[in-house]
């Protein structure tokens, strides 16, 4: 009698780390009246935007009279503790910051809260976001339109020694690991640099940005050529991500997570849902990525899972 032939084990399904961006610095208040500005409003909405599938929070802050970008440390502490206590989600702390702020001021509210993940520019660049307001004729703050016009003139500044400081300092003296921003191919040279002197260990989390005038364009094959940049300095000690800028957002996190990337979304990256319709809130962006994923027949990694993935000390770690 012939032996029954076991039927196979089905292999699990890759898991998909959705981060999603809730303010940022870039757009400002007369662009979309559904930016989150107060602590109350971006608590709201990183909540929401875990609900709906985000396993990781990436967060800036702003001053709550006029929405301009703040390091103030008292503001983040206004929402991170909120955020904390209300989902499970990995909550992510620029270090980025905006234009016009020091090392000083980068770093003082990741240092003060100790997160378990932050970003980390991998190099200075041009970053122009002076178009943005090339349409509007009414803003509704005085800081607005200069601040946007300033990025015509304007370097923003990710040296090889400030990049360092922010490894030495958050990494090494805090236990935070980082989600590596490259908005190009040179910049995934640096991220290799620091990862050869052992100064980063890995798995790396790999952010490689599309779209932002002055970095790489959004084109298809500057994701691929992205991805096999990646893929020869890296292997398999990565994890990869897709953030797309503006009407970008969307299709190339899609054909990203086709590939293997996982995704960011959020109104950091783009104010949009849609060709001409505003998001109304970063939860929208998160759950139409969300269904998208689903339907490519991936799975959305949870806060423990996305937690595994990066290596990350955990949410009882920090101080906040």
């Amino acid at each position: 009698m012939a032996e029954a032939v076991k039927p196979e084990k089905k292999a699990g399904r890759r898991k998909v780390i959705i981060t999603c961006a809730v303010t940022g610095s870039v757009h400002t208040p007369t662009m979309t009246p559904y930016l989150p500005i107060t602590p109350d409003e971006i608590a709201r909405e990183s909540i929401a935007a875990a609900e709906a599938g985000a396993s990781v929070i990436h967060l800036h802050a702003r001053d709550p009279k006029d929405g301009r970008p703040t390091p103030n440390p008292d503001v983040f502490m206004q929402f991170l503790p909120r955020i904390k206590q209300n989902c499970d989600a990995v909550i992510n702390i620029t270090t980025g910051g905006s234009l016009g702020m020091s090392m000083d001021d980068r770093l003082a509210a990741p240092l003060r809260a100790k997160p378990e993940l932050c970003s980390l520019n991998m190099g200075s660049m041009n970053f122009g976001i002076f178009h943005a307001g090339e349409k509007i004729t009414e803003w509704k703050h005085d800081w607005e339109k200069p601040y946007v016009e300033k990025t015509y003139d304007n370097i923003v500044s990710n040296t090889f020694a400030q990049i360092e400081r922010v490894i030495r300092e958050l990494g090494h003296g805090c236990g935070t690991r980082f989600e590596c921003e490259c908005y190009d191919v040179g910049h995934l040279y640096t991220l290799a640099h620091f990862l050869d002197r052992k100064l980063l260990e890995p798995p790396l989390f790999v952010q490689t940005i599309f779209g932002v005038l002055g970095g790489i364009g959004p084109h298809p094959e500057d994701l691929a050529h992205m991805r096999r940049t990646a893929d020869r300095l890296f292997g398999a000690d990565y994890q990869w991500s897709i953030l797309a800028a503006g009407r970008h957002q969307m299709g190339l996190a899609t054909m990203g997570a086709t590939m293997g990337a996982n995704v960011r979304v959020g109104l950091e990256d783009s104010v949009y849902l849609g060709p001409g319709q505003l998001a109304k809130s970063n939860a929208e962006q998160v759950a139409k990525i969300r269904r998208i994923l689903e339907e490519l027949s991936l799975e959305i990694a949870s806060p423990a899972e996305a937690r595994a993935m990066l290596k990350l000390k955990g949410g009882d770690q920090v101080a906040f």
